[in-house]
């Protein structure tokens, strides 16, 4: 898997300071995308082991309130990061958001990708839709897009959105 940036601090996907990586590599090719470079599979650094430590140590740090995966799509990564979220969750128990471009109900419905969402605590899910794009929502682009929280979406087998995140 490769990755276009690791940010330490990132204090605009998701609430207080987090720290984020963006893999790369997408096929929904969304008109207009914010991170079109990151469409491409092949651009971005080699991930190793190294960084999955690096962002362990981050995660450590008292001001960090949690981890932001962005991308490209990072359920088009799904087998690499499953072994890299898993390594990070059993070092911390801090929220894990994750952005898809895959609806909950199409992850729900891949094994795989449902493995990679249940190291998560939050999903943005859906295709940026320019249409519906309006700047004034927090931490998503279009209003199609869900702020989910997984756990509980998981635990009532219906869908759960954090309500404080969605105006």
């Amino acid at each position: 898997m490769k990755y276009g940036q690791i940010r330490k601090y990132d204090v605009a996907n998701g609430p207080g300071i987090r720290c984020s990586f963006f893999v790369t590599g997408c096929n929904h090719k969304c008109p207009q995308c914010f991170n079109k470079e990151y469409q491409d599979f092949s651009y971005g650094k080699l991930w190793t082991n190294e960084e999955t430590k690096k962002i362990i140590s981050y995660m450590n740090l008292e001001e960090i309130k949690g981890l932001t995966i962005l991308g490209g799509e990072p359920f088009q990564n799904t087998e690499d990061l499953i072994e890299i979220v898993g390594k990070i969750r059993e070092k911390s128990d801090k929220s894990i958001w994750i952005y898809s471009g895959y609806t909950y109900e199409q992850i729900q419905a891949d094994p795989l990708k449902k493995k990679l969402l249940s190291y998560c605590d939050v999903l943005v899910d859906g295709l940026f839709i320019i249409k519906l794009k309006d700047l004034r929502l927090k931490f998503r682009g279009s209003s199609n897009q869900r702020i989910i929280d997984v756990k509980k979406s998981q635990e009532e087998n219906k869908i759960i959105t954090i309500d404080k995140f969605m105006n």
